[in-house]
C-alpha cells in the first residue's frame, strides 16, 4: 500500500515540512489556554493550534462553507487538502466512486465554544424565568436555545461531518467511514482505509483523524478523571512521557491525513510515493474502561498482529512512535507491551513520544503520530521525548531524551491505545 501524500495541522506547525522541522528542533506547543477563561480550573494548559497562523480559507471551497464547519472539521479539511496537494492527486486522476474517506473523530459532546456558550446562556435565562427554582425549566430552555442558536451549528458536533466535508471538498463518492474509538481512532481509520483498498472498494483513500477538545467540557472531563497534568506554572515541561515525574497528559488539538493508494494505481499515475503502509494490527483489552491490562497482553498482541500483517520480524523495526501519554499507568504498560512484542530487540530500539511536544490529540493522535514517524524516517532523524529528565525504573527503554537524534531506519511502528481498551498499531516501511 502506497502513501503518496501527508497533511497535518498541529500545535507546532501546519504542513509536513513545518511539522518535521519543529519535531527535529524539539519545539513544545504546550502553553496556557487561550481558547477560554480557565481560571479556577485545576488544569490550565493545553497544546493549541495557533489561530494567528492557521488559515483554512485556501482549503475550503466556497469559503462560506467554513461557517458550518466545526473546529476539528476545519483542521481535517485542511489536512486532507494538504495531503492531496502533496500527492499531486487531481480530480481527473481517480474515479470519484473509487475515492474514499476514512477518518477518526471525537465523540464527546459539544466541540464549539459558541454552542457551549449558547447552551449555558439559555440555561441561565431559563433559570431566571423559573424564579431561580431548583427544578430546571426545560420548556423555557428549549424556547430560548432555539431562538438564539443556528440549527446548522448544532450539526457541527456530529462525529461524521468531518469525513463528510472532506468528501464534499474532494468529490469523494466512494466509501466514507468515521471511527470514534477514542485515542486509537486516527490509527484505526488509517488501518481501515488500508482494508478498504485491499478489499477492492477504492483505489485511493484519504485517511486520518481530527479532534479539538480544548474547551471547558473537554478540560473538565479529563481533569475529573485525574488524567491531565497540572503543571500550570511551566507549560512546556508539563508533558513528560516515561519520566518518573510525569503526572498526566496534556490535551492537544489538530489533524493528520494521509493519502493511501493501491500500489499499481500510484505507479501508473506517476505519484510521489513517500512510504509503504505495510501493516495494521488491532485488539481490545476487554478489561476496564479507563485501565489497561496490567500485563499489556492485548497491546502487545496488536503490535504482533501488525508485524504479521506486514510480513515483518521484530528485528526489522527501527523506531517506535509510542502512544506515550505521560500518565503513570500508560507509560509503564506500553513499555511492558513493547518488550513483550519485540523481546530483546526492544532494548536497542529508539522509542519516543511526540506527545511531549504536541500534547495528546485524542482522535487525531495516531494519524499525526504516523506522519511524525514518516517524516522522521524520510528526514533521517528520531524525534525526541521532551522533559525526560529522571528515568523511571519501570520504563527502561531508550526514549530518546530531550534532543532529536540522527538515525537511519527502514521501518517504524506507531502505537495507539485508548479508553475502552482499544489498541491499534501501524507499520510503515521505507519505499
Amino acid at each position: 500500500m502506497a502513501i503518496t501524500g501527508v497533511g497535518v495541522v498541529t500545535p507546532i506547525g501546519t504542513g509536513a515540512d513545518a511539522f518535521a522541522a519543529a519535531l527535529k528542533a524539539g519545539r513544545s506547543g504546550v502553553r496556557h489556554i487561550t481558547a477560554f477563561d480557565c481560571g479556577g480550573f485545576e488544569t490550565q494548559i493545553a497544546a493549541e493550534v495557533d489561530d494567528t497562523t492557521f488559515d483554512a480559507t485556501p482549503h475550503v471551497e466556497p469559503p462560506k462553507m467554513m461557517k458550518v464547519m466545526s473546529r476539528p472539521t476545519l483542521f481535517a479539511v485542511t489536512a486532507a487538502s494538504l495531503a492531496r496537494q502533496a500527492a499531486s492527486l487531481t480530480p481527473r486522476d481517480v474515479d470519484p466512486y473509487r475515492l474514499g474517506v476514512s477518518l477518526g473523530a471525537g465523540g464527546m459532546g459539544p466541540v464549539d465554544m459558541d454552542i457551549i456558550a449558547g447552551q449555558a446562556a439559555a440555561i441561565i435565562e431559563a433559570a431566571k424565568e423559573n424564579g431561580g427554582a431548583a427544578e430546571f425549566n426545560i420548556p423555557a430552555f428549549a424556547r430560548i436555545f432555539q431562538a438564539r442558536t443556528n440549527p446548522i451549528a448544532v450539526l457541527r458536533g456530529l462525529p461524521n461531518l468531518a469525513a463528510a466535508h472532506i468528501a464534499i471538498q474532494n468529490g469523494a463518492r466512494g466509501p466514507n467511514n468515521t471511527l470514534t474509538t477514542a485515542c486509537t481512532a486516527g490509527t484505526q481509520a488509517i488501518g481501515e482505509g488500508m482494508r478498504i483498498i485491499l478489499r477492492g472498494d477504492a483505489d485511493v483513500v484519504l485517511a486520518g483523524g481530527a479532534d479539538a477538545m480544548i474547551n471547558p467540557v473537554g478540560i473538565l472531563g479529563f481533569s475529573m478523571l485525574g488524567t491531565l497534568s497540572r503543571r500550570n506554572n511551566d507549560p512546556p515541561t508539563a508533558s513528560r512521557p516515561f519520566d518518573r515525574g510525569r503526572d498526566g497528559f496534556v490535551i492537544g488539538e489538530g489533524s493528520g491525513v494521509v493519502v493511501l493508494e493501491r500500489e499499481d494505481f500510484a505507479k501508473a499515475r506517476g505519484a510521489p510515493i513517500l512510504a509503504e503502509a505495510a501493516g495494521y494490527g488491532v485488539t481490545c483489552d476487554a478489561y476496564r474502561i479507563t485501565d489497561e491490562r496490567p500485563d499489556a497482553s492485548a497491546a502487545a498482541r496488536a503490535m504482533l498482529n501488525c508485524l504479521r500483517d506486514a510480513g515483518a520480524d521484530p528485528n526489522d523495526v527501527g523506531y517506535i512512535n509510542a502512544h506515550g501519554t505521560g500518565t503513570p499507568m500508560n507509560d509503564v504498560t506500553e513499555t511492558r507491551a513493547i518488550k513483550t512484542a519485540l523481546g530483546s530487540h526492544a532494548y536497542g530500539l529508539p522509542v519516543s513520544s511526540t506527545k511531549s511536544m504536541i500534547g495528546h490529540l485524542l482522535a487525531a493522535a495516531g494519524a499525526v503520530e504516523l506522519v511524525a514517524a514518516l517524516v522522521a524516517m524520510r528526514g533521517g532523524f528520531v524525534p525526541p521525548t521532551l522533559n525526560h529528565d529522571t528515568p523511571d525504573p519501570e520504563c527502561d527503554l531508550d526514549y530518546v531524551p530531550n534532543d532529536a537524534r540522527p538515525a537511519h531506519f527502514d521501518a517504524a511502528l506507531s502505537n495507539s491505545f485508548g479508553f475502552g481498551g482499544q489498541n491499534a498499531c501501524l507499520l510503515i516501511r521505507r519505499w
